[in-house]
């Protein structure tokens, strides 16, 4: 029994022996990727934040309670068109004492235009008559007395005396006169005009000031900022809401300073929000960077894009992701990044030929993410080894594994 035992592990043993002696002579696997023709994008591909093309700040004028709103943050609205409006009850009582203050001035300007009071007028106006009557009774007195006197059945006495009551009438109808003319100066008359005057400058200056109470747009766009509340208490100056053109948007694209080199104008860049998936924008680079400014623990520049934006549904002040196409090859020939290898000052990749791998210098053009565009050295169908955990050198034979064709990434 102990015989049968010995023998069987002997045989096993020796069957253990010569799989290891086989494995250690079978040659390594290796995976391989498939150089073919395909499209090649080179991205720079961050975030940035929205700003209207054109835009111009609605501010308060004037001092108090806002006491309506009258716009909605996201409305369109016209040059002029008011936004909300600010309480004036001041500025309203002091329009309404000047009304009353101009009312006044006018009536008596009128007054004094015709000459003076009416009730002093109606009394003067009675003398006169009744003087100019006695004067006209005195006057055919004198007359009838100096043909009494003629035939001498009247005295000088007689006649003297209704002479001097002629004289007296006429004097008391001189100073009649005078007095009318005096209810009214040119003094009196510039004076009231004056008041006239003062009144209609505080009337106006009143309105002007119940005009600045409402705020208007200052441009067509869209109220894309909105500070104002009813019950707020703004001065003048104060920012009610901001309007902007935003058909077409500024985008501010921040992109890190290593990769400032491949951002150029008039590239296309494509931009998407969180918050509207389903959608993208696109539009292209207007300016580069100007300066390397710190954003976080990053240098970044500033690149300018104008984006269209038909549908105004991409707000000022929004925070985007921004694709920028630097670099395209439609029919690029392109392999795997990590197919690439060093061999001293040489890049190249190791060529299936058969069983074995071949060192195959190659020259590169723009590379993805994950890909990279073959200029020289490869054709169409060439199999490149993947990394693997076995060393290769220039005919070594291996166990290929084919794992699919390379294609051209669109993220860099």
């Amino acid at each position: 029994m102990f015989k049968k035992f010995v023998a069987a592990l002997v045989v096993g043993v020796l069957a253990l022996a010569g799989w290891l002696y086989f494995q250690s002579n079978k040659a390594p696997e290796v995976s391989f990727s498939q150089a073919r023709y395909g499209k090649i994008e080179s991205l720079v591909v961050t975030n940035g934040k929205v700003e209207p093309l054109e835009w111009a700040a609605a501010r308060s004028e004037s001092e108090g309670i806002i006491g309506r709103v009258l716009v909605s943050k996201g409305q369109s609205v016209k040059k002029g068109q008011p936004l909300a409006t600010i309480e004036a009850r001041q500025a309203r009582a002091d329009l309404a004492q000047a009304e009353s203050r101009i009312a006044e001035a006018k009536a008596e300007i009128q007054t004094l235009s015709g000459g003076g009071r009416p009730s002093e007028l109606a009394l003067l106006d009675a003398d006169l008559k009744k003087t100019t009557l006695d004067l006209n009774q005195a006057q055919r007195d004198l007359a009838s007395f100096e043909k009494l006197q003629q035939k001498n059945a009247a005295t000088g006495v007689e006649v003297q005396r209704a002479k001097d009551q002629v004289e007296l009438l006429k004097d008391q109808i001189s100073s009649l006169n005078s007095r009318r003319s005096s209810l009214v100066s040119s003094a009196d008359l510039n004076a009231a005009q004056a008041r006239l005057q003062n009144a209609e400058a505080a009337a106006r200056f009143a309105q002007q000031k119940i005009g600045l109470a409402t705020v208007h747009a200052p441009l067509n766009g869209v109220v894309y900022q909105l500070d104002a509340k009813a019950g707020d208490y703004v001065s003048p100056g104060d920012l009610i809401a901001n309007i902007g053109v935003i058909s077409q948007v500024k985008v501010i694209v921040y992109v890190d300073e290593p990769e400032l080199g491949r951002v150029k104008p008039n590239m296309p860049v494509t931009i998407t929000w969180d918050a509207r998936a389903d959608k993208s924008w696109s539009g292209v680079i207007e300016k580069s960077a100007t300066q390397i400014v710190p954003l976080g623990t990053r240098q970044i520049g500033e690149v300018t894009g104008i984006i269209e934006n038909p549908d105004l549904t991409l707000l000022p002040g929004t925070n985007i992701n921004a694709s920028i196409e630097s670099e395209v090859a439609s029919q690029a020939l392109t392999i795997p990044k990590e197919s690439l290898r060093r061999e001293g000052s040489e890049s190249g990749v190791y060529v299936l030929e058969g069983n074995t791998v071949h060192w195959r210098k190659i020259k590169t053009g723009i590379s993805s993410l994950t890909h990279v565009q073959v200029l020289e050295g490869l054709k169409e169908n060439d199999w490149v080894a993947l990394p693997t955990d076995q060393p290769l050198q220039d005919g070594a034979e291996v166990t290929p594994k084919k794992t699919g064709s390379s294609s051209g990434s669109s993220a860099s």
